[in-house]
């Protein structure tokens, strides 16, 4: 049975090569699906393309703006220490133990608190830094 087969086969592809006509048309068909296949894979390469422009630039912005955030976060922070600390050393030269007392308290709770918690509701945040007028509160 195995024999019958491998000799259909055969016979198959004799036939292929005595026929000219016929074994053209499926170079020609087979050179065809190719054709259409490799297109088909370019255009699949240029919708990768466009996607990982697309996906870059999206990324980037979404870096520019973290790190805009941050900047500006960090550096209201950084004034607002430097304020309480002036106060820290005119209340120490004054003598003025309370004043001393409520300002060394609003350094450690603001000390205690991140500036990434905002980053939580990104939308807020975006909308705060289109905003010119937004005051930062710490």
């Amino acid at each position: 049975m195995e024999d019958t087969t491998l000799l259909e086969e055969a016979v198959q592809g004799v036939s292929v090569f005595s026929n000219p006509t016929k074994c053209f048309q499926e170079v020609v068909q087979a050179y065809t699906e190719y054709r259409i296949i490799a297109e088909e894979e370019k255009t699949k390469r240029r919708h990768i393309k466009a996607w990982e422009k697309t996906t870059l630039a999206e990324i980037a912005a979404k870096r520019d703006f973290v790190i805009s955030y941050l900047d500006r976060s960090f550096d209201e922070r950084a004034q607002n220490f430097q304020l309480l600390f002036d106060q820290v050393d005119q209340a120490i030269s004054r003598g003025d133990n309370q004043q001393l007392g409520l300002l060394l308290t609003t350094i450690t709770e603001i000390a205690k608190t991140s500036p990434f918690q905002e980053l939580s509701n990104l939308a807020t945040v975006k909308a705060a830094l289109d905003d010119p007028d937004h005051v930062w509160e710490f």
